[in-house]
């Protein structure tokens, strides 16, 4: 579905009332749409919300013509965390799932990412192109290395996903330098069908279009997936190395946009 025509305002949350808009619309998505749950989703409030928000940047696509209520007004969002604020919390939110030892100990500066989501109605058209565009200018800016978080498979049936998890595992793992991996109490294996099995097509039809958007500027993934019953999804991490992504793929995301 193609958006509305209209001019879409990127910028980072200044506000709580900033940070209910990016809840509210979490909620929209991954509670209505996507049937995920969790102890701090806030049902009568319409909120997804976690003890980490306070502490993370949001950015916010805006669209003050989309509603009369504020809170409606955000229609896409990307969490981020560096590793100085990881520093002063204790950890990432990444770390409930994975292993990060290998990342930690790379030497790299890191920028974690997660809870992206965009508004239905704004799918399909240049609303994620736009925070991308913003993301890369803010990424590039303040010289971050690598670009990691879950991203997330809808449902929980391993078996219905055995060939698109199986073919991240073959075509697209991370290097051992950045390999992390899921943790132990909850590794699921990706490597279910044998690579010569795959039908690829079919398999990446199946993968979620923002992970095939990291893998077409270079993204890899972790060793093995988390089953999250709580969320409904099944979550691989995803690993870019900035140094991977091409000087075609930058200028494409960065000439013209930005905060």
């Amino acid at each position: 579905m193609k958006e509305p025509a209209t001019d879409l305002k990127l910028r980072f949350a200044e506000s709580e009332a900033d940070l209910r808009a990016a809840q509210r619309l979490r909620y929209r998505v991954f509670v209505e749409e996507l049937g995920s749950d969790g102890e701090m989703v806030d049902h009568e409030a319409a909120l997804e919300r976690d003890a980490f928000d306070e502490h993370y940047d949001h950015l916010m696509l805006m669209d003050p013509k989309r509603s009369d209520d504020p809170l409606e007004q955000c229609v896409g969002v990307y969490r981020l965390l560096t590793d100085e604020k990881a520093n002063v919390l204790g950890r990432f939110y990444t770390e409930d799932e994975y292993d990060l030892a290998p990342l930690k100990a790379s030497g790299k500066r890191l920028l974690e990412l997660g809870r992206s989501c965009v508004a239905k109605e704004y799918r399909g058209g240049t609303a994620l192109y736009k925070m991308w565009g913003g993301l890369a200018k803010y990424v590039l800016e303040n010289e971050f290395d690598v670009l990691f978080g879950v991203a997330s498979f809808h449902g929980t049936d391993v078996e219905a996903l055995a060939e698109p998890l199986s073919l991240l595992h073959h075509r697209h793992l991370a290097t051992d330098a950045l390999r992390v991996r899921a943790v132990e109490e909850h590794f699921q294996s990706m490597d279910l069908v044998p690579e010569d099995e795959i039908d690829r097509a079919r398999a990446m039809r199946s993968v979620p279009a923002l992970i095939k958007a990291y893998l077409r500027m270079g993204g890899t993934v972790g060793e093995g997936a988390f089953v999250d019953h709580a969320f409904n999804t099944v979550d691989v991490c995803l690993i870019l190395d900035v140094a991977n992504v091409s000087e075609r793929q930058r200028e494409m995301y960065t000439r013209g946009k930005g905060l």
